[in-house]
């Protein structure tokens, strides 16, 4: 996919769910088709530290993070990786994440929840607007059914 020489880069998003799991897996073959490396890409949002009657822990909350990004990985991929795989996790909106991730990518794929019009206007939509903002193609995994 890149004309100068380099490996190709694709990059994915996961967030847990059915669809980013098959986007996980989507990714990886696809980067096995054309020598390309995956970047696993997840972001979580920190709680307020004051979330109702309780006081949120920032440090708990990165580690729970981390234990589910590095499980869901796990799960998908097992040990027998047959690409580069490089993981990273960060604070922040998983939309502007994946976009600054991809930036430079020859790809990138991420799932779809299918959420309905309704929950779409009212949440917003991670793989539309990264369908719209992205500076490379994104290929959008739809939920197994």
């Amino acid at each position: 996919m890149t004309g100068n020489g380099s490996t190709a880069r694709v990059v994915v998003g996961i967030d847990g769910s059915p669809s980013s799991q098959a986007a996980l897996r989507w990714a990886v073959q696809q980067a096995a088709l054309l020598g390309a490396t995956v970047d696993v890409v997840g972001a979580w949002e920190a709680t307020p530290l004051f979330a109702g009657p309780t006081v949120v822990d920032p440090t708990l909350e990165a580690e729970t993070a981390r234990r589910r990004f590095d499980q869901e990985i796990n799960e998908v991929l097992g040990d027998a990786r047959p690409v580069e795989v490089h993981e990273q996790l960060v604070r922040g909106n998983p939309a502007d994440v994946l976009l600054a991730a991809a930036d430079g990518a020859d790809l990138l794929v991420v799932g779809s929840r299918g959420h309905g019009t309704f929950a779409r206007a009212l949440l917003g939509s991670v793989s539309t607007r990264c369908a719209m903002h992205a500076s490379c193609p994104v290929v959008i995994v739809r939920p197994p059914s």
